[in-house]
């Protein structure tokens, strides 16, 4: 079969890409933005990829065309498909009907943590010897592909809220019918989808709806939002995780930073975990997928202490590199409550060290100015911050900047910010760009004019 992929340079629909070659499908693709780590990754996979959506990229032998969520009507490629009657589908469909039949799913869901926890997992999965499928929105460091097939019982998926496509507007995650499912957290998000925070609670029921009684859910604690999800109905046992309380799953900190914690589960220490991870939130991803290795029976006297070798996820505050005493990170940043959590890690780590902060604010919301508000708070253990505001935000970035804790300012382009960044850094300090899209390189670029 041969498949041609719009949107080929997302992180799910790469992933889709990579399954799809390895079942032995003829692959190529299309996208409006092509840039690492995806567009690496297919190349390295032989998949042809063409910059742009025209009609001209559909070779006529094509079989079925899968449609990224990103591409809407108006796209010239979406209207060539709908007007030729080609045969067309979702990623999410797509994986749902080749991939999955006969696996044990488990299906890693929440506002944030997603990508981390979904490569925890398989990690998990693959050192208690199980050789897992999955399929990440991102490049585990570990496995160096974002999907697999694997040989094992289980495939592990990262589960999205996002709606499917233009056509199919349920959440992405309904299609993939868990035995297990991690809520991992629940937050508003996604402002230009959803009009509120039950909205999204309402697609969260859905996945809740579909988990079997002999699965099993596992459950943020701590989140109020979720209990209320689950107060909508369930029909699956429930194993909650959390730091803050009487939990199936918690963890008893060693290291202030979260780099060292004992895991237990119901009072009882089951293993100790000593990573390159830091910050409460990865304990809180680690605890969540410990939980959800041990619902499938994995061996965690093997796996937990592999968990020392685990490395994160490309742009989940990768350290790219150091120049002139300047250490320099990428990162993923898509909501306030992400920003927090990773400097609040990074702070614990580096101590007084001075932290700046390159923030791209991309993502849907934030161009709408859904977490405006939130922006400033989120950003309170940064020592300075360089904004690239774009003409398009919707939102005022003289308030945001005179609400920082630290020095603030407002920048139009990639070259100013670069600039900026480099009139301020110092030797010690730690420089963190935060962005959920390709930012024009510019954090390879920035470590470039330091080092040059």
């Amino acid at each position: 079969m041969k498949l041609h992929i719009l949107g080929i340079c997302g992180t799910f629909m790469g992933g889709v890409a990579a399954l799809a070659r390895e079942l032995g499908h003829a692959v190529d693709g299309s996208d409006q933005n092509v840039y690492p780590p995806m567009s690496t990754q297919l190349e390295a996979l032989g998949i042809g990829l063409a910059s742009g959506y025209s009609a001209a990229h559909l070779a006529a032998d094509t079989d079925v065309v899968v449609v990224g969520n990103a591409l809407s009507r108006g796209n010239p490629a979406v209207e060539h498909v709908l007007d030729h009657g080609l045969k067309y589908t979702s990623g999410a469909q797509w994986l749902s009907e080749h991939v999955l039949p006969g696996r044990e799913t488990l299906a890693v869901a929440g506002t944030h943590g997603k990508t981390t926890t979904t490569s925890i997992l398989a990690w998990l999965l693959e050192s208690a010897g199980r050789d897992p499928g999955f399929l990440v929105g991102g490049v585990p460091e570990n496995f160096g592909v974002s999907a697999r097939l694997g040989s094992g019982r289980e495939f592990v998926v990262e589960a999205d809220e996002y709606d499917t496509a233009f056509f199919d507007k349920r959440s992405k995650f309904v299609h993939y019918r868990p035995t297990v499912a991690i809520l991992n957290n629940l937050e508003f998000d996604h402002a230009d989808i959803f009009p509120d925070l039950a909205a999204i609670q309402r697609q969260f029921h859905h996945l809740v709806r579909i988990v079997p009684g002999r699965g099993r859910l596992i459950v943020n604690g701590e989140e109020a939002s979720l209990q209320q999800v689950l107060d909508m109905g369930c029909w699956t046992p429930v194993e909650r995780f959390g730091l803050d309380g009487d939990f199936d799953w918690t963890a008893r900190l060693h290291a202030a930073d979260g780099s060292h914690f004992d895991v237990l589960h119901r009072g009882a220490v089951v293993g100790t975990v000593r990573w390159s991870l830091s910050g409460r939130h990865s304990v809180m991803n680690g605890l969540a997928a410990i939980a959800a290795a041990n619902a499938v029976g994995a061996d965690l006297s093997r796996a937990i202490p592999a968990l020392s070798q685990f490395v994160s996820v490309k742009r989940r505050m990768e350290k790219l590199g150091e120049a002139r005493g300047v250490t320099v990170y990428d990162d993923f940043a898509h909501h306030p409550t992400a920003i927090r959590t990773t400097l609040e890690g990074l702070r614990a780590r580096v101590g007084s060290a001075r932290i700046l902060v390159a923030m791209e604010p991309r993502s849907n919301s934030m161009r709408l100015g859904a977490h405006a508000a939130e922006i400033a708070p989120s950003l309170a253990q940064a020592d300075a911050v360089v904004f690239l505001h774009r003409p398009e935000l919707a939102w005022d970035a003289g308030k945001v900047v005179s609400a920082l804790r630290g020095e603030g300012e407002a920048v139009p382009g990639v070259d100013e910010l670069i600039a900026a960044l480099a009139a301020r850094a110092q030797a010690g300090d730690h420089v963190v760009f935060m962005s959920n899209g390709g930012f024009e390189g510019a954090p390879r670029r920035f470590l470039a004019t330091l080092a040059g």
